[in-house]
This record gives structure tokens, C-alpha cells and sequence, in this order.
């Protein structure tokens, strides 16, 4: 069963960079077998599925190796698939686990579009675990900025992120592919989140997603949506935005913003463009 497949790029950098999603929109989800075979073809790190329910879209996410709980980029493409498709506006999204919104609104060759992600929540990672993806990446206990403390963060998936002292140490980011899945899939973590505060609000960040076959994302809303509930979790002065570059040490440049209040555990808003491909 072949399906037609929209691909867009989502957090796009004005009309370059992003990371590219598939979007399919129908009236019923073809049997699992079909999805996963769809988005290993499709070949991004994630295509959404969606088909009509109640008020709103019932919303699936496969990576080329698995269905994941949910994915950031690949629904700001969605959201700008259904502003093309049925007009600019608000859609409310059912999730595996959960329910978000998402927006979208054109703004000439490019859609503006934001999600409300699921809740978020933050716990400290295991003394092994942090062992064994500190010696995956070759770091150190000085390369580590423990100002933003090692930890689990979840946005409506797990992550692990581990904060660098260093913008060179991010940009040199290098890890056994084989070594890394393995990792992740055991611990649930969808990808791990490398990141670099070049000032209290404006982060560079890189993320391997080997869990879902792929070396790295080039980026990841999910993840930036679990990191902004990290940092309110931790105190940290956001002043109520952060803004995230993504993709650049991959030649993918990407843009993400994150607001969000000072409320523990509520949605984080994670808007960018998208650009069709």
C-alpha cells in the first residue's frame, strides 16, 4: 500500500536548513507494518501519521526502527501540513499518551508553527548510566557544566542531557553508532541531548538518535521541550524563553524557541518555521 507523503522541513532556519519530516494525512492508519515500512522509506528521522478524530487529529510517530511516543519536528511539520491542507489555526493532537495542540500560519513561502507539548518532569540519572554515556562521547567530568546537572528530562519522551563546558566539545561530538543504539534502547531514552549555554538563553545543542536509526537529529523539538522543563525544574533564570540552534555542526542549521512559565511540570510552547521540500 503505497501512501502519498508530504515532506516538509521543520525548524528551518528562514528558507535553509531544519530537519525534514514525512507527514501523512488520511482517513484510517494502515496496519503498523505499513507505517514502520513507510517511514523506513521515507527514510527521516520521523514521519507523522494522522486521521481524523472527535475535535481533533489521532497522531502517530515512526522513526525508520521503531514507533516512538512522540516527536517534536515532525509535528510542527504536521502543523503546517494541516494549515495548508484545512486553513491556519489551532488543531488539537491525541497522542499515543497524550494530548497537545499544535498551530500553524503562513507567513509567505514558509509556516510559522508552535506545539504545546505534553507535561514535562526531570529526575537524576543513575550513576552507571551517566557512566556508561559519558564513556560513549569520550568526556570528562571537567567537560561537563554542572551548572545544568546531568539528568532524565521528559517532554512526552526520555532524554538524557548532559550540559558541555565547551561550544569546541559540542562541535566535536563523536560516538560508536552500534554502541549508542544499544544504549538507548535499553534505558528508553529516545535521544541523548549534548548541549552548550552560550548565554542564560541561547543554547546550541546536538542529538543523537541512534534509538530510532539515526545518527543524530538535526532537530529535535521533543528534546528541547523536555530541556526547557529541566531548566525550570532546576531554577535556572530563563526569563521565560530560550532559544535553541540546532544542526549547525551538521550543515543543517536549525531554529527552535521554547517559552514557557514558571508553573512545574506544564507545557512548554516550541515554535519555529517550516519549509516545504
Amino acid at each position: 500500500m503505497a501512501l502519498d507523503i508530504l515532506r516538509l522541513s521543520a525548524f528551518s532556519d528562514a528558507d535553509q536548513g531544519g530537519n525534514p519530516a514525512g507527514v501523512w494525512i488520511g482517513e484510517i492508519f494502515p496496519d503498523d507494518t505499513t507505517l514502520q515500512a513507510t517511514a523506513k522509506e521515507v527514510g527521516y528521522s520521523e514521519t507523522a501519521f494522522a486521521i481524523p478524530e472527535g475535535d481533533g487529529w489521532r497522531v502517530r510517530y515512526f522513526s525508520p526502527q521503531a514507533e516512538v511516543p512522540f516527536c517534536g519536528h515532525a509535528t510542527i511539520a504536521l502543523g503546517a501540513a494541516l494549515a495548508g491542507r484545512y486553513g491556519e489555526g489551532e488543531y488539537r493532537l491525541y497522542l499515543n499518551n497524550a494530548q497537545i495542540s499544535v498551530e500553524g500560519h503562513r507567513q509567505g513561502a514558509l509556516t510559522c508553527a508552535a506545539l504545546q507539548s505534553p507535561p514535562t518532569h526531570s529526575q537524576p540519572v543513575g550513576r552507571e548510566v551517566l557512566s556508561q554515556t559519558m564513556g560513549l562521547f569520550d568526556l570528562q567530568a571537567e567537560d561537563i557544566d554542572l551548572r545544568i546537572p546531568p539528568a532524565l528530562i521528559n517532554g512526552g519522551a526520555q532524554h538524557l542531557v548532559l550540559a558541555l563546558n565547551r561550544r569546541e566539545t559540542l562541535k566535536n561530538m563523536r560516538y560508536d553508532f552500534d554502541a549508542g543504539r544499544e544504549l538507548m534502547v535499553r534505558e528508553g531514552l529516545v535521544t541523548i541531548l549534548l548541549v552548550f549555554a552560550e548565554s542564560p538563553r541561547l543554547f546550541h545543542t546536538r542529538n543523537p538518535f541512534a534509538f530510532g536509526g539515526v545518527y543524530e537529529d538535526p532537530a529535535t523539538g521533543a528534546a528541547s521541550a523536555a530541556f526547557a522543563g529541566y531548566l525550570r525544574d532546576i531554577g535556572w533564570h530563563h526569563g521565560g524563553a530560550i532559544d535553541i540552534v540546532q544542526g549547525e555542526d551538521m550543515g543543517s542549521r536549525s531554529r527552535i524557541r521554547a517559552e514557557f512559565s514558571d508553573v512545574p511540570g506544564s507545557s512548554i510552547r516550541v515554535s519555529g518555521t517550516a519549509r516545504a521540500l
